[in-house]
């Protein structure tokens, strides 16, 4: 976590960069002979997921993707415990089968760990899908609570080499995530009603941990060249 000279707490440095020059950031983790991982969290509807996959194609075989989402609790569970209309708040995570993933993965053995991913069709998570071999040097993982301290989160933190946080502002992350919303099928209304009342408050939560980032991203995005 960065911290200054003084052992105290101060606000993560800012970078603006370009996805390329978030690859070779990256890159210079991915060392052969090593694991490290690296954490990518933000607010809904920031990009993290776009974001860490451009990180995973500029890496090739140097990296794998292992999404905080697989650990989803799934349907039927979120409606045994009543919380269906908030799903992706912290608390409908698995929270430690994620933590005890992200420790199997930082001692590499012989064979590889599987992981989950998050289907978005089936709106269901999908088990054992994900293969990272013994010799990833990077694993990159990214989700909204990775620097959460409730609920359980506070287990994720210190598993992560490093973390970003992607800055967005919060207008933009909003757009986003209403045009997510209506692309799956949802209708106006309560789309727009969702992305106030569930995906409002938990950009917020978010938002209240930037400060134990080890850096703040604001994603550099060249303009498109004017049309001749």
């Amino acid at each position: 976590m960065h911290q200054p000279a003084d052992g105290g707490t101060a606000p993560p440095p800012v970078l603006r960069a370009t996805v390329p020059e978030l690859v070779d950031r990256a890159a210079a983790l991915a060392r052969p002979g090593t694991r490290r991982l690296l954490g990518v969290t933000g607010a809904p509807g920031a990009g993290k997921s776009t974001l860490a996959a451009a990180l995973l194609a500029g890496l090739g075989d140097r990296a794998a993707l292992v999404g905080m989402d697989g650990f989803h609790y799934a349907g039927a569970e979120l409606r045994r415990l009543g919380r269906s209309d908030r799903k992706g708040a912290p608390d409908t995570f698995d929270v430690d089968g994620y933590a005890a993933l992200l420790t199997r993965l930082r001692t590499p053995g012989d064979a590889p760990v599987y992981a989950p991913v998050f289907d978005r069709g089936l709106e269901e998570p999908i088990g054992s899908a994900v293969p990272v071999h013994p010799t990833t040097p990077l694993v990159l993982t990214e989700g909204n609570y990775l620097l959460l301290d409730e609920h359980g989160w506070s287990a994720v933190r210190g598993r992560l080499d490093e973390v970003w946080y992607l800055d967005v502002p919060p207008g933009v992350r909003e757009q986003r995530l209403l045009r997510r919303r209506l692309s799956s099928g949802h209708p106006a209304g309560p789309a727009a009603d969702w992305v106030r009342t569930v995906d409002g408050p938990n950009g917020a939560t978010v938002e209240g941990f930037r400060s134990r980032a080890d850096l703040v991203v604001q994603l550099d995005v060249p303009e498109a060249p004017a049309a001749g």
